[in-house]
């Protein structure tokens, strides 16, 4: 089994990496969603392991990127969060599995052998939340919007987030009023404070 892992975290890919290492895995690491697609390309994994959280594009757009390329890659999403609006989100946009960093590191190795031979993984305790999960504001919200609150959680302004996302300013701001709309903020303010509380950043 190839494995590409996506994380700009250099301990959590050792710790993936040492998970590994007693299984016949090839491992292949980047630290970006700009380097992890090119490792993609080159290196034709069998499964990717993709954190949400990565510089400047988001892992859900790397996932996007990746499936454009090619429609039947296996991907996995690795987040620290446990939100099942989160992965609920991961599954929409194509990963084949969520794996969140708080779970039992044992569980690691057989969500991918499960990803690899063709099935998904959602941790049993999560997929129940999802089953049961009071609506989250997330789920009224698109990809591009989610990547936009989350660099404003991050503290992006709106000229950053459009050179991010190679968009005009005009877009940004259209979509940061959207955003207000739908999550009650008055203020650029209180769109960032919703941001934080939605993706639960500290």
């Amino acid at each position: 089994m190839r494995v590409l892992i996506v994380d700009d975290h250099p301990v959590v890919v050792s710790g993936c990496k040492a998970l590994l290492s007693a299984e016949p895995v090839d491992v292949f690491d980047a630290a970006d969603a700009e380097t992890g697609f090119a490792a993609f390309c080159a290196q034709k994994p069998d499964v990717c392991v993709i954190d949400i959280n990565l510089p400047g594009l988001s892992g859900f757009d790397l996932t996007q990127r990746i499936l454009k390329q090619d429609p039947e890659a296996k991907i996995v999403i690795f987040s620290m969060n446990d939100d099942p609006a989160f992965a609920a989100r991961a599954i929409q946009a194509g990963a084949r599995g969520y794996i969140a960093k708080n779970d039992d590191p044992m569980l690691f190795l057989p969500a991918l052998k499960q990803v690899f031979a063709g099935g998904t993984w959602l941790p049993a305790d999560l997929a129940r939340k999802m089953a049961f999960a009071p609506p989250s504001p997330l789920q009224n919200l698109s990809t591009r919007e989610i990547e936009i609150l989350r660099l404003l959680a991050a503290g992006e302004d709106m000229g950053g987030i459009a050179d991010k996302l190679g968009v005009s300013y005009k877009t940004i701001a259209n979509n940061c009023t959207a955003l207000k709309g739908k999550l009650g903020a008055r203020s650029s303010m209180d769109l960032m404070r919703a941001a934080m509380d939605v993706l639960r950043v500290d």
